[in-house]
């Protein structure tokens, strides 16, 4: 059975919201692209265009912009609408998430 987290990143997914969470200490709004799992672990790959990282962030549309986070390490998640953010890469082959449960359609 999913995570609630699992549950609302996912739903983020279908509803292309946007993401508000912590993770590592540093709060991150993102756009989730693609969620499921690896090697048994709940994983997304999000594109963060807002908040905090350990290793910075580049400008809006960066391809270094794309995260890919374990789920279970996300912590004060929440949704909203907003503009959606992504690289001009996002349809390139993703290895972040081993079994892909939902996706962003674009």
């Amino acid at each position: 059975m999913p995570s609630n987290t699992y549950t609302i990143v996912r739903q983020a997914i279908l509803d292309k919201d946007i993401v508000v969470a912590t993770y590592h200490e540093f709060v991150r709004e993102m756009c989730p692209h693609v969620i499921g799992t690896k090697n048994g672990r709940e994983q997304a790959l999000l594109y963060q265009f807002e908040g905090g990282s350990s290793s910075g962030l580049s400008p809006d549309g960066s391809p270094d912009n794309c995260r890919c986070l374990f789920i279970d390490e996300l912590s004060k998640v929440s949704t909203k609408k907003g503009a959606w953010h992504t690289a001009p890469n996002h349809s390139r082959p993703q290895t972040c998430v081993g079994e892909i449960d939902a996706e962003v359609k674009f």
